[in-house]
């Protein structure tokens, strides 16, 4: 049976947008934390850890995402038999480790900018490195990076529509097998909508945050 109701599409591509989001929320908040380790590994004085993250890095910021999502889900049953059953956990995973990366090199550049003189006058008050870096260091960090972070985030946004590349029911790939099976081309413009709004959305809350974290200025 054809789709031919407006109504009957949007709820298709709604069904698609929802499996987006999943990939958006869980690479994002997974990543997030997941680089600033990265960043840690990255800044080591320990060198091999240094030079074996790094080089990690470099790999993954060198080779496109699509062929680390399919690295990620083909891989373990073609290297070890032990195939990854769901294509979405797959994505995840291939989101996470990418952005990641990215995230380390911007954490990475915000910590760099900082003073060493912030640092010694932490160490002259008694503080320990952790509470130096978490109460000094950080938050000024988080100012300076809200910008490129809140690139990275829209470009993740746009980046969940690779998860077609393994047959993951995103809205994209939902819009695709609409034009093909009724003949019409607008749903795929529709799904412009859904990343309009999305992205809309989070342009607001980051010019919020990054208005919130003005006091750090100083």
């Amino acid at each position: 049976m054809l789709l031919t109701s407006f109504s009957d599409i949007t709820y298709q591509l709604l069904e698609g947008f929802l499996v987006t989001f999943k990939i958006f929320f869980y690479s994002l908040i997974f990543s997030l934390p997941l680089g600033l380790i990265v960043t840690f590994g990255s800044m080591s004085k320990f060198k091999p850890l240094k030079v074996l993250i790094r080089g990690f890095i470099w790999i993954i910021r060198g080779t496109p995402l699509m062929l680390q999502v399919i690295v990620v889900f083909y891989g373990p049953g073609l290297w070890f038999n032990y195939p990854i059953k769901s294509r979405l956990i797959a994505v995840i995973i291939a989101f996470v480790i990418n952005y990641a990366c990215y995230f380390s090199e911007i954490y990475r550049s915000g910590i760099e900018s900082i003073s060493e003189g912030q640092k010694e006058a932490g160490q002259v008050l008694g503080m320990r490195k952790s509470q130096i870096f978490f109460q000094i260091i950080f938050p000024q960090v988080l100012k300076r990076i809200i910008p490129p972070i809140s690139n990275e985030v829209m470009t993740l946004v746009k980046d969940t529509s690779l998860a077609r590349v393994i047959a993951l029911s995103e809205v994209i790939m939902i819009a695709q097998e609409t034009v093909r099976m009724e003949g019409i081309l607008w749903p795929l413009f529709y799904t412009g909508v859904f990343y309009l709004i999305f992205n809309g959305l989070l342009t607001i809350i980051f010019a919020k945050l990054e208005k919130k974290l003005d006091y750090y200025r100083g």
